[in-house]
């Protein structure tokens, strides 16, 4: 690569567009008096150097790169409840500026080391002075609790290149499980509080 500042230059680009879109489907839950099934967008451009290690790791050739990459651009989408992952997965759908490739259920069909998140592959176009440029990029929607657990989790592995004695591993593990039961103790108490305010609302209608 030449010049990779160049050829990161659309990703950025559309790193910055889709942030403030994603942030505004917030926003506007907000501003209508709704609750948001958004709470916050976080986004990145993948480091060069973990490009290149993913180019070698995964056999994709320079020339293939915009095609065989598709997390160049990483969006992630987090949400205070498990069903709220599946409410900003439908938003997604129906938006007409993004193209959805490919998604990835991770979080009812969770992967082997415990991880849970909902992925979502998508073109999306950039309009440059030379035209319209199209790229691929990655929205991840997962809870707090999810976001929590995967990022110690990813951190443990680059520092100890993902090599763990078996004890660790099913540590981990559990712990995957743990946090995904304070994600559902958490909806059962909100849906139980939603009740109980309907019977309070109802009570006082009725007196």
């Amino acid at each position: 690569m030449k010049n990779w500042n160049n050829f990161l230059f659309p990703y950025e680009q559309a790193l910055g567009e889709l942030k403030i879109k994603l942030r505004g489907i917030r926003n506007e839950f907000i501003q209508f008096g709704k609750r948001s099934p958004i709470e916050f967008v976080t986004g990145r451009v993948k480091p060069v150097p973990s490009i290149k290690e993913k180019m070698t790791r995964r056999y994709i050739s320079e020339n293939r790169l915009p095609q065989d990459m598709e997390d160049i651009a990483g969006l992630r989408i987090m949400c205070p409840f498990v069903e709220d992952i599946y409410q900003v997965v439908d938003l997604l759908r129906k938006r007409t500026d993004i193209n959805i490739l490919e998604e990835r259920d991770y979080v009812n069909k969770e992967k082997s080391s415990g991880y849970r998140s909902y992925h979502i592959v998508f073109e999306y176009p950039v309009e440059m002075t030379t035209g319209e440029h199209k790229i691929l990029a990655e929205i991840q929607v997962r809870t707090l609790a999810m976001n929590f657990w995967a990022t110690v989790e990813h951190s443990l592995n680059y520092k100890y290149n993902g090599v763990f004695p078996t004890e660790l591993k099913n540590r981990l593990q559990q712990s995957a499980e743990t946090a995904f039961k304070l994600d559902e103790g958490m909806s059962e108490i909100r849906d139980e509080l939603i009740e109980k305010q309907s019977e309070y609302s109802k009570n006082n209608r009725d007196d």
